[in-house]
This record gives structure tokens, sequence and C-alpha cells, in this order.
């Protein structure tokens, strides 16, 4: 894969970008939430991009401010501060989504997420799993676990996953950010938690 393009993947399918795609896609994929309004969909997609892109970009850019701040995060300790500030955040799109009569699968999407992202933190400070992994990992963590609780295959959205899943690995891969355990170790962590908070909570 070339690098231009692997870093146009790393970007479009960046974790802070991953959690609103995701959601819209489930939000999109032939479960019941279709029944939803278009009202409804909107808050939720607007409190997920708001608590998982908006505010932790924003804390990075405050973060840049501090020379000795490597915004390209090129070691694992580097992750550590963006990290805590994350989990903070999901949090309280947890806590907003908690506040609204929704379907309970929409809080556990933000609760799994921050258990994801507090166990990225730990690991960060000796090593360097793929945060980019354990976002589209989470995503296919959710669609599984919908798809064996609900009896439902919504296969064309599992297959938009596995696609996106293999290309984005791939283009981490390509420009030498990672090692294909971090790559693998980053998938499975995104993808257990979900699956397990999703399908038995």
């Amino acid at each position: 894969m070339q690098e231009r393009l692997a870093k146009v993947i790393s970007i479009v399918f960046h974790p802070v970008l991953v959690p609103t795609l995701g959601m819209l896609l489930l939000l999109n994929s032939g479960f019941y939430f279709s029944m939803l309004s278009w009202e409804a969909k909107r808050y939720i997609l607007l409190v997920i991009f708001f608590t998982t892109c908006i505010l932790p970009l924003l804390a990075v850019s405050v973060m840049a401010i501090n020379p000795r701040f490597d915004i390209n995060m090129s070691k694992s300790i580097d992750r550590v501060f963006p990290l805590l500030a994350a989990s903070i955040f999901y949090y309280i799109g947890f806590v907003l989504l908690g506040k609204v009569n929704l379907f309970p699968v929409f809080k556990l999407f933000m609760l799994a997420s921050v258990l994801v992202v507090v166990a990225l933190l730990l690991i960060s400070f000796k090593w360097k799993i793929s945060n980019h992994m354990a976002a589209i990992g989470g995503v296919a963590g959710v669609f599984f676990a919908l798809s064996f609780r609900k009896g439902l295959n919504p296969v064309y959205s599992l297959l938009i996953i596995i696609l996106v899943s293999g290309l984005l690995g791939t283009a981490r891969l390509a420009q030498g950010k990672h090692n294909i355990w971090q790559i693998i170790a980053g998938f499975a962590l995104g993808f257990v938690i979900l699956y397990l908070v999703v399908y038995f909570v």
C-alpha cells in the first residue's frame, strides 16, 4: 500500500472519528434503531461527535502548546494524557446519553468505550498498542454482539466493518506506526470489551 493512501485511510478512520462513523452506520443498519425519530438520532450523533471527537481534539490542541508534547504521539507514553482526557470526555457522553429515554445499547456503547480507553491508557504506559484498531474493533464488537443478541444479520454493515478493519490495519503497518501484534492486540481489545458489554449487560 502506498504511504499517501495509508495516511488518508488513517486520517479518515482516526480514533476520534470512528465512534461517530460507527454510530452512523449502526443507526442505518437495519436494527430496531429505524424506529427512532430523526431528532433522537441527531441528539445521539451530536453527543457522540462532541464527546469523542471535538473535546479530545481540543484537549490535544491545548497540550500541544507545551513544546515538550509530541503531537504525533510517536511514543506510547505520549498517549497517556490524551487518553486520560478522552476517558473523562467519553464518560461525559455516557452521562448525557443516560439523561434521555433511549435504547440501552447507546449508553452501553459509551460505557464500554470508556473501558476501552482506560485499558488503552494503562497499556500505553508500557506498550504502543494500536488505538486505531481498538476503535474499529470496538465497532465490530458492537455489531457482532447485536447480531447474535437480536438474531439479525446486517451483512452489508458487517462487510463494511471487516473491509475497513483490514484496510486500516494494513495502513498502520504500511506507515510503520505499529507491528502486527500491536495491530492484532488493539483490534482484539476493542472487540472483546464492546462485545461482552453489549451482549451480556
